[in-house]
């Protein structure tokens, strides 16, 4: 049976610029288990960004309960959320946010500079066997400035997967792809999944959210809609 990896409870959020309160999430429920394949959308400003800042302890609530795998992290200081962040959480972004005149094996490598007890040579292996899983180790010296669009995503889901995390989020991973590359993209992810990887992906196009197993619709920030995907995009996977 398949254990609670995030559970969220009332959670809200609001900013806040002088005398002006925005008040982005409203009180958000769900839960998601270990090895789910999850989907948030939601049209621009809905607070999906938001609500995955928190998730991934980006950014804390401003009121509710977070728990993940059993632990309230709103008990946990800055240095205690880093550190949780750094071994159970990898993050793949809409503009890569790679280092542009570092090889591809050192941009995988860069989150286990915070892991200062692997030698050298055990980071090494690490970031090459995250490199084998999107089959770029061709490219392990190219700088990344010297990559196509695909290969940069795919050099970004690599430098997620070195600590070997929990769980994955993608922010719109293929919003700055064409739409051939963003299904290669939306097959490795795939893949990872089937590997026992979670994945929660954040993205406003139906068409990327259905390779997912459940749909979380976020209007207003509030949950409008949760519900398994009937017809999941599994468009083969990458070998």
């Amino acid at each position: 049976m398949s254990t609670s990896l995030i559970k969220l409870k009332n959670i809200k959020k609001q900013f806040e610029s002088g005398e002006v309160i925005t008040k982005v999430l409203h009180g958000i429920d769900f839960e998601i288990k270990a090895g789910e394949f999850v989907s948030i959308m939601g049209p621009s400003g809905s607070g999906k960004s938001t609500l995955m800042n928190i998730m991934g302890m980006l950014d804390r609530a401003s009121s509710g309960e977070y728990l993940f795998k059993g632990i309230n992290v709103a008990e946990f200081d800055d240095d205690q959320l880093a550190e949780l962040r750094n071994k159970e959480i990898g993050f793949i972004f809409q503009s890569f946010n790679l280092l542009p005149r570092t090889s591809v094996l050192e941009n995988v490598m860069l989150p286990l500079h915070y892991v200062p007890h692997l030698k050298h040579e055990e980071k090494i292996k690490m970031a090459m066997r995250a490199i084998d899983d999107v089959d770029l180790e061709h490219r392990i010296n190219n700088l990344s400035n010297q990559l196509s669009g695909g290969e940069k995503q795919r050099v970004a889901i690599a430098r997620a997967l070195v600590n070997q995390p929990s769980i994955i989020f993608a922010d719109e991973p293929t919003g700055n792809l064409d739409s051939k590359t963003g299904e290669i993209i939306m097959q490795i992810l795939n893949k990872l999944n089937q590997q026992g990887k979670t994945i929660i992906l954040v993205t406003h196009e139906k068409y990327t959210a259905e390779y997912a197993e459940r749909i979380i619709f976020l209007k207003d920030g509030l949950v409008k809609n949760d519900s398994q995907v009937s017809n999941r995009r599994m468009d083969g996977l990458v070998k």
